[in-house]
């Protein structure tokens, strides 16, 4: 390749635009997330255990996280689309679209393992301890991954960190783990709300 090729306004085009436009914006989805384990592992905090502080229905924890997670997803789809859709590095996109998939196989094989687990074991009540710390589990290492794919620290660290206390909550048991969840994931989903616009206010 020659000087002049690599000076050429043609080549320029064709390299920049993919490392600016494609850059995905995670405000939305922290956002979502972050209220989903606050309001939803934080109401199955104060409604469970052995002396709980509120009397709330069995249901609302799960469906409070369910909405979280949900509204979360679709933030996170609608992100992911829009910076494929601006990118133009045929690699990149099929990056992104195996990131994509390893989501699903991620949650399906959760799925498996903890109904696996609790059925060889003869112990239903296991879920609601193992289905909050498994997902967080599996999400901090989807974070990792895509953290290292795209070169985005903030969303590596965001990983490791839900990762680590995820695991880390099982030694406490029920509400413990819930108030881990809730303080220790939606804090660190609240700060990385705030970080995220930082950083793409320095791309």
């Amino acid at each position: 390749m020659s000087v002049a090729t690599l000076a050429s306004p043609a080549a320029t085009d064709t390299v920049a635009p993919t490392g600016r436009t494609s850059e995905v914006d995670n405000r939305a989805t922290y956002v979502s997330f972050g209220l989903a384990y606050v309001l939803g592992h934080g109401a199955a905090a104060v409604s469970q255990g052995a002396n709980p502080l509120l009397e709330l229905p069995g249901w609302l924890p799960m469906t409070l996280l369910g909405i979280g997670l949900a509204a979360g997803t679709v933030s996170a789809t609608v992100a992911v689309g829009r910076a494929q859709r601006a990118a133009t590095d045929p690699d990149e996109i099929r990056t992104g679209k195996l990131l994509g998939a390893a989501w699903v196989v991620a949650f399906a094989a959760l799925f498996l393992a903890i109904t696996g687990l609790t059925n060889s074991l003869d112990m239903p009540d296991l879920q609601s301890t193992l289905w909050p710390t498994g997902s967080g589990l599996v999400v901090g290492l989807l974070y990792l991954a895509e953290g290292a794919a795209r070169r985005n620290l903030l969303h590596y660290g965001l990983g490791c960190w839900l990762a680590l206390t995820s695991t880390a909550a099982l030694f406490l048991g029920t509400p413990g783990l819930y108030w881990v969840l809730t303080v220790a994931g939606g804090g660190a989903y609240a700060v990385a709300a705030v970080l995220e616009r930082r950083r793409l206010a320095t791309r």
